[in-house]
């Protein structure tokens, strides 16, 4: 590719997410708008802006290169990643919303009357976000070092200034607007390459290279196992990303929460054709990507490889379009959850808190992001579900459908699945990707049963620290809203 293509796609998508978020300060001005966009957005919108903020660095990338390393078995991430969904559907979606809360924390503390359990919620929350804010910073100067030359702190860096922008200047209001116009551009960038190269090859007769074997991984990356405990880390940690759940704080009610998912099913459904089909015509036209290390990039170097010229230059700017807008709208998505969570825990709530914690937010996973290596998209990703899943997932689905919940469960609940889930991530990580057992590589199918089953054990234990409050909660949390009838 040539790099002046590369650098004016990424200089374009940054320039229009700036405008578009600056848009967002115009009509940005109370702490509702900062926060939950004053609770408007209707739900096209929204569902749209979360494909925008949920479709991150490990699937725009991630997938067509685990598809081209591993075929078959990677298709369990995007089929986990949407059924993450049909979960938020049944469960969450519409309760969360009226729950009234700002956040997640916010939320544990009004079910749980409980100063602590919103500290140790915080604590999660931030660590959650952190972890997932950081394979974005490695996926964009991974982008950045392939298709520029540019060093690869340059793309981390330019995200972070980028996403403090957007952040600080309208806020969920904002980043609303941004991220729904980066869902359409990354499907966009996706799509358009993949069903030009299709026609290429269709026309001109273009024969598949030795096609890589079915699964080159290694017997113990295939096995049931793996298998079990990735959908369990991805269909459980779906309900507890805090950039995630905070969309629906936006609704305007439960209903419309719902719809919102409902819409969004069908978005995601059809965004993961592309990295599929791209991983598979990789998989027969592009094998030496695997080898070379560069699987990652395939759906970046593939346009050029398969199409080549003007043509090639033109898809490939589209593709690093796309793949810039899925680390500007994940990452901003959680630098807004981030930021409600530290400015009402540190900075008093404010709009000025929230601006100083949207800076605080952002810069200290770019620091993680400098001291660390990039490492396959979407395992690393896979990973921050499994720790989501062992921790928030939990304290969230009992505290929204059992009563019994106390807050020494929920706590005892929290720091159980921290430090099973964390503990194995580290020594797994430690180990390396080919010394580490099975049972490390992926611990969600044993940690996540083992937060479940201590936030449970606890609160019996403790059932004279159910709250008092716990009816009427679970009354709002239950009861469908009263539609508003207007006089004419």
């Amino acid at each position: 590719m040539n790099p002046a293509v590369g650098l004016f796609a990424f200089i374009a998508v940054s320039i229009a997410t700036a405008v578009i978020g600056f848009y967002g300060l115009r009509i940005s001005r109370t702490t509702g708008d900062f926060y939950v966009a004053s609770r408007t957005v209707p739900p096209w919108w929204n569902a749209s802006a979360i494909g925008g903020e949920y479709l991150s660095a490990a699937s725009f990338l991630g997938v067509a290169g685990l598809i081209l390393l591993s075929g078959t078995d990677a298709l369990w991430f995007p089929i986990g990643y949407t059924a993450g969904y049909l979960m938020l559907l049944l469960f969450v979606a519409a309760p969360l919303r009226r729950s009234g809360a700002y956040t997640i924390p916010d939320f544990t503390e009004a079910r749980l009357d409980s100063k602590l359990v919103r500290r140790v919620t915080s604590l999660v929350v931030v660590a959650v976000g952190w972890l997932y804010i950081v394979p974005q910073l490695h996926g964009a100067a991974l982008t950045i070092r392939i298709t520029t030359g540019l060093p690869s702190w340059v793309g981390s860096t330019a995200v972070v200034l980028v996403v403090c922008l957007t952040v600080v200047a309208g806020g969920m209001r904002s980043i609303t607007f941004v991220q729904a116009f980066q869902y359409w551009l990354k499907l966009t960038a996706l799509a358009v390459p993949v069903v030009f190269v299709l026609l290429v090859l269709a026309g001109n007769g273009t024969q598949p290279q030795a096609a890589l074997p079915v699964n080159p991984t290694s017997q113990a990356a295939a096995g049931a196992y793996q298998h079990i405990s990735l959908l369990v880390a991805l269909l459980f940690g779906t309900l507890g990303l805090p950039h995630v759940l905070v969309r629906f704080y936006t609704n305007p009610d439960g209903q419309s929460a719902r719809r919102t998912t409902l819409i969004v099913l069908g978005l995601l459904s059809v965004f993961y054709l592309f990295p599929t089909v791209s991983g598979a015509l990789g998989r027969m036209f592009a094998p030496e990507l695997a080898q070379s290390g560069q699987a990652d990039a395939l759906v970046l170097l593939l346009p050029g490889k398969l199409v080549g010229g003007t043509a090639g230059d033109l898809l490939s700017a589209l593709v690093v379009a796309g793949a810039f807008a899925a680390f500007l709208s994940t990452t901003s998505g959680l630098v807004v959850s981030l930021s409600g969570v530290i400015s009402q825990d540190l900075f008093g709530g404010s709009v000025r808190g929230f601006r100083l914690a949207a800076v605080l937010a952002a810069v200290v996973p770019l620091g993680f992001a400098f001291m660390t290596d990039t490492l396959a998209l979407a395992g690393s990703v896979g990973l921050v579900f499994a720790f989501t899943a062992s921790t928030i997932c939990p304290v969230l689905l009992l505290g929204i459908w059992w009563r019994g919940l106390t807050d020494a469960g929920a706590i005892a609940g929290m720091l159980t699945g921290a430090l099973l889930c964390g503990g194995a991530m580290v020594v797994g990580t430690l180990m390396g990707p080919a010394n580490a057992p099975a049972w490390l590589a992926q611990p969600a199918a044993w940690s996540v049963p083992a937060a479940f089953a201590v936030t449970v054990a606890v609160s019996m234990v403790t059932k004279n620290r159910v709250p008092a409050s716990v009816n009427r909660v679970m009354s709002r949390l239950h009861v469908p809203e009263r539609p508003v009838v207007t006089e004419r």
